[in-house]
């Protein structure tokens, strides 16, 4: 055996033991509502306590109990925070649960409009499409309503222990004249120890 064929066998014989000696990963499922404690950094029990707090404190301002459907487009929430956190997320799932409640409609967002408009071109500029059944232009109908807001958080650390706040914020503004008609705020506060 040539000492390249040697090393070879030996490299391959390593490699079968280290794989040997891996552990092997387990997965389960857990409750998705369940409270989530892994971390002190923004989390999906976070998110969904934020989305159901807001929606509900939403659908008791007037502009939205009053039962006229009102249209509201969304903003997206700013991030100031110091760590990552997919503020998509937190918007979509608040416009969920809005939308359970069946008292607000929602336009075509700015993230989503350069998909609309596509959609619209699509049809209206393709021979793929019978003309009569194509979407026309100039048929959307513009929001009365702009949900924005933000999440901000402080982090204090002393020795092993670490205190994390967050205050998500949100607006709900009139378009046609400016006014701000509701405004609700969520604080979470976090603190986890080492040891």
């Amino acid at each position: 055996m040539s000492s390249a064929s040697r090393s070879l066998t030996i490299a391959f014989a390593a490699a079968v033991a280290l794989a040997g000696c891996a552990k092997e990963e387990k997965t389960s499922y857990g409750d998705a509502r369940g409270v989530e404690t892994l971390t002190n950094q923004f989390g999906s029990t976070d998110l969904q306590t934020i989305a159901e707090s807001m929606a509900r404190s939403m659908q008791l301002a007037p502009a939205i109990a009053s039962g006229n459907l009102p249209i509201v487009t969304v903003q997206e929430v700013r991030n100031k925070t110091s760590e990552y956190i997919d503020t998509r997320a937190i918007t979509d799932s608040i416009r969920s649960e809005l939308q359970k409640g069946g008292r607000v409609r929602f336009a075509v967002d700015a993230a989503a409009m350069k998909q609309q408009v596509e959609e619209l071109n699509r049809q209206q500029d393709s021979s793929l499409y019978s003309k009569p059944a194509a979407v026309e232009k100039g048929q959307m109908i513009g929001a009365q309503y702009r949900m924005e807001g933000n999440i901000t958080s402080i982090v204090k650390q002393v020795k092993d222990k670490k205190d994390v706040y967050y205050k998500f914020n949100l607006q709900l503004w009139n378009i046609r004249n400016g006014i701000l008609e509701w405004s609700d705020e969520k604080e979470i506060r976090k603190t986890s120890s080492k040891g």
